[in-house]
């Protein structure tokens, strides 16, 4: 059998989870999409509609949810890790209600603590959430960032010690953005930098990656920034995702684009065509091969 990636996008759900997530799938040709539950700008959190639920798990469309933004469970201010916890645990409750395969959570800062305190936060709120997680519930999806700041994890390097203080729990696993990846410095630019950076990703952490999200970038390698560019117009280049698409390591993983503007569809329709090709089968939306 073969095995492709599916390949879609972060989709608004403006109209309702299921009924404007996958009219907006199905505008931009999407295979696999990614959605927020609550807020992705504040603390108050959605409880949903069941109707709308049901509707999204019948679909058979391929889920993940991605948390808000202010989330930070390396904190140091108690009110920020309370409320970032609060809002995981809503995430993964939410994400199993809808049949979602993860959910996506940054990695984190330190602020202005040391990294050492601000990983031992880390390990004491989101341990008890994984262990929360049923057996037929969403992993946890850590992505780590471009390295602005005090962030706790941005290069492939950094997910080791992430990893080691969440005692490698099984529902723990990786989703990796590439234009945070080439911000950190990896060169993935180049057929050699996509296969060292995967290669190191799979030495360190075998099988734990769990989704792409595949998205240019607009400025330098190294630079720490976190600007998304559409596929081909930034530095990282169209010929690079071809390569990342065709290495062993993302062959049959989820591929998100989350590129600004209305290119969305024209992004993951060139993503089609990079990625390898499958004899005698076709995919379709809720369909691995």
């Amino acid at each position: 059998m073969n095995h492709v990636s599916l390949i879609g996008g972060h989709v608004s759900v403006a109209g309702g989870l299921a009924t404007g997530g996958l009219r907006a799938a199905s505008e931009i040709g999407a295979e696999v999409i990614q959605v927020f539950v609550t807020n992705p700008r504040g603390w108050a959190l959605a409880e949903g509609d069941p109707a709308e639920d049901a509707l999204l798990r019948e679909s058979g469309m391929p889920c993940f949810v991605h948390a808000p933004y202010l989330v930070n469970l390396g904190s140091p201010n108690p009110e920020t890790l309370d409320r970032s916890a609060a809002t995981v645990r809503h995430c993964l409750r939410r994400a199993h209600a809808i049949g979602a395969r993860g959910v996506v959570v940054h990695t984190g800062s330190a602020v202005t603590d040391t990294r050492e305190k601000a990983m031992g936060r880390l390990r004491e709120r989101l341990l008890p959430l994984l262990d929360e997680v049923p057996d037929d519930g969403p992993d946890l999806l850590l992505e780590p960032m471009a390295g602005q700041g005090a962030m706790l994890c941005a290069t492939v390097q950094d997910l080791e010690p992430y990893l080691a203080a969440l005692d490698w729990h099984p529902r723990a696993r990786v989703c990796l953005d590439t234009c945070h990846t080439f911000a950190a410095g990896h060169d993935i630019s180049t057929e050699a930098g996509v296969a060292e950076t995967l290669d190191a990703l799979h030495a360190l952490a075998p099988g734990r990656l769990g989704l792409v999200h595949a998205n240019d970038s607009k400025d330098v390698c190294g630079s720490k920034k976190d600007r998304h560019a559409n596929i081909g117009t930034g530095h990282i280049g169209v010929r690079a995702f071809g390569h990342l698409l065709r290495h062993p390591v993302v062959v049959g993983v989820p591929v998100c684009v989350e590129t600004p503007g209305s290119a969305a569809r024209a992004d993951i329709e060139t993503l089609k065509g990079l990625r390898p090709a499958v004899r005698r089968s076709r995919v379709t939306a809720g369909t691995t091969l």
